[in-house]
């Protein structure tokens, strides 16, 4: 049921399981102001507190401008249903990946549910479990907390930095460490993140000393100089060279879409879970040939 409540009842343990987005919350601020808290918070009622899940943007936004009683919406009396529940819901209620990852493992290591358990209570595969806890058993504590920060793109870490982590041992995650260090906080774009992470796991040591040392400008100035396309590739290499820009954009377009909440008809979901069965079967296949294919021409 919603209710009033006052802003200092409520307990926010989990406010480090939750992203920051510094211009998500300064938009959020000024609709605030305007209009008030028009979405509840949401939480848990235990025994010992009422512990806040959902809504710390809100909240945040709410002691700025000297709010002190918010809408609030109780997900439960005990806690681990009520994380049961956020993630059941979480295309509405804006989870990332990370955040995900953060429950999950919450739900195994403090509330003692087995990776079954979790899996059949939130509706999902054993495999989508599993890849949300090894996710932050992967990265170094000073990682996770950037990450959290919102000082490093999630998207970036995730289809740009791991793939290079899989290829070693702890010694791949101190370095990724490194570089997330260097570039965290610096606005950089995701094609820019990208460049400096090829060059700093393959480039030359110059170009690795320049972006622990935080010459990320300099640094991209270099690799853009490459030119994108040189007099001596072949017409074959070029036309594979687009294809490659065309699937690189198109899975970027496809992963971002699947999230939305707006898909939902049943015509819909029929067709595309074909089209994923055709996918998922040349997965495999073609990732081994792209890994192939990707050490190979990392040794030009």
């Amino acid at each position: 049921m919603r209710e009033i409540v006052e802003l200092s009842s409520l307990d926010l343990r989990y406010e480090g399981h939750r992203q920051r987005d510094a211009a998500r919350e300064a938009r959020l601020l000024a609709s605030i102001a305007e209009r008030g808290i028009e979405e509840p918070l949401e939480g848990v009622d235990t025994a010992d507190a009422r512990l806040l899940l959902n809504g710390f943007k809100r909240c945040r936004c709410a002691r700025k401008l000297g709010i002190g009683s918010v809408p609030y919406l109780s997900l439960g009396e005990e806690e681990a249903a009520g994380i049961v529940t956020l993630m059941r819901a979480s295309p509405g209620r804006g989870l990332s990946i990370l955040e995900q990852a953060r429950f999950v493992v919450d739900l195994v290591t403090v509330h003692g549910m087995s990776m079954a358990e979790v899996a059949e209570t939130l509706s999902r595969s054993k495999g989508w479990v599993s890849m949300r806890r090894r996710l932050l058993e992967e990265m170094s504590p000073a990682t996770e907390k950037i990450l959290f920060r919102g000082a490093f793109p999630v998207y970036s870490y995730m289809y740009t930095l791991r793939p290079f982590m899989r290829m070693n041992d702890a010694d791949r995650r101190a370095e990724t460490e490194r570089f997330v260090r260097a570039a965290a906080g610096r606005r950089l774009s995701v094609r820019d993140i990208e460049l400096l992470a090829h060059a700093y796991f393959r480039g030359p040591a110059l170009l690795r000393e320049a972006i622990e040392g935080g010459k990320l400008t300099w640094s991209l100035d270099q690799l853009k100089g490459v030119p994108k396309d040189r007099e001596d590739c072949s017409a074959l290499e070029r036309a594979l060279l687009k294809e490659l820009q065309i699937l690189r954009h198109a899975i970027e377009r496809v992963m971002a879409k699947c999230q939305d909440p707006r898909l939902k008809s049943r015509a819909f979901y029929a067709q595309a879970n074909l089209l994923c069965a055709g996918l998922l079967g040349a997965w495999e296949p073609f990732g081994e040939r792209i890994r192939e294919f990707y050490d190979r021409t990392g040794q030009a």
